[in-house]
């Protein structure tokens, strides 16, 4: 897909990240992924993202982000997917590389990895992957890279297939920032963890998409609650926000890394096989899972 094509795909709907499917030994499972790929695809996603954030990709290496992108074009009939890059600047081309011959419609730009940078640090780093490449290219501002609207501004002149900012950030006033200077140049996602927790907000501010972690497994009811936020009907959003997503947030909660682990637990919980997480990240306990398990009977999920 072109640029244009993908950023007006992901401005049209809800999205999503499935996990990526691991055997018990940590070796890829892509026979289990390609059929969480394709029964997700049947629930009105407008994109899916491969070796995303919630796929992992922080434990993949380049091939395999190749081979799971592959696997998720070959699984998702219609429905686009746009593939993780990230680390620094010469690993991220290669990933992006790897996900283009692998068939990826677009890509997600993650943070660079580990050290702070200088705004014209991160212009650089952006500005080499997008001209590394001509697919379409998602920012993604989050933890030690967050570019300013000024940056963001600069990036979009530069750099024509620069179609989407995704915030990670959760600061309001740095998206509308971006929104009001950018108009609309670039789509805007949602990329907070339960994304639905500030879903309502971050409409008001231009961001009319989000990715849905919880749409893995529940992913009915990640649809109904987007509709109803788009459609201002703010009693069913209540009624959803009570019933699942304040307790999972909870639950959530209770150890670092289980924005990952949770959505793995409730992907097994529906019947798919996704396997183990890999470390550093852990697996939710077995009470744990049967409290998933409760939460998902009882909002009728």
């Amino acid at each position: 897909m072109s640029p244009e094509e993908i950023k007006s795909a992901i401005a049209s709907g809800l999205l999503s990240f499935p996990v990526t499917h691991f055997q018990t030994d940590l070796s890829l499972h892509l026979e289990s992924y390609s059929r969480h790929v394709a029964w997700l695809s049947g629930f009105e996603a407008a994109a899916l993202f491969a070796a995303g954030g919630t796929g992992e990709f922080f434990s993949l290496s380049p091939e395999e982000v190749g081979l799971v992108t592959k696997a998720a074009k070959e699984a998702s009939g219609s429905v686009p997917i746009i593939t993780g890059c990230g680390y620094g600047t010469s690993l991220a081309i290669d990933t992006a590389r790897q996900a283009e011959r692998a068939g990826a419609d677009g890509l997600l730009l993650l943070p660079h990895y580990l050290m702070e940078a200088s705004q014209e640090g991160i212009y650089r780093h952006v500005k080499s992957v997008c001209q590394s490449t001509p697919l379409g290219v998602i920012l993604y501002n989050r933890a030690n890279s967050v570019a300013t609207a000024d940056t963001v501004a600069r990036l979009a002149e530069a750099c024509p297939n620069l179609i989407g900012f995704k915030d990670g950030t959760g600061r309001v006033d740095l998206v509308r920032h971006v929104t009001a200077k950018l108009g609309d140049r670039l789509c805007y996602i949602g990329g907070m963890p339960t994304h639905e927790l500030f879903a309502e907000g971050f409409n008001g501010v231009g961001v009319t998409t989000y990715s849905s972690a919880v749409f893995n497994f529940v992913p009915a009811l990640a649809q109904r609650f987007y509709k109803a936020m788009r459609a201002g009907d703010r009693a069913t959003m209540e009624d959803i926000l009570n019933r699942f997503f304040f307790p999972f947030a909870a639950l959530r909660d209770r150890e670092a890394g289980y924005a990952v682990s949770i959505i793995k637990a409730g992907v097994e919980l529906v019947g798919q096989t996704p396997g183990p997480v890999r470390p550093p990240l852990t697996d939710l306990t077995p009470d744990e899972k049967q409290m998933l398990a409760s939460l998902i009977e009882a909002a009728g999920a």
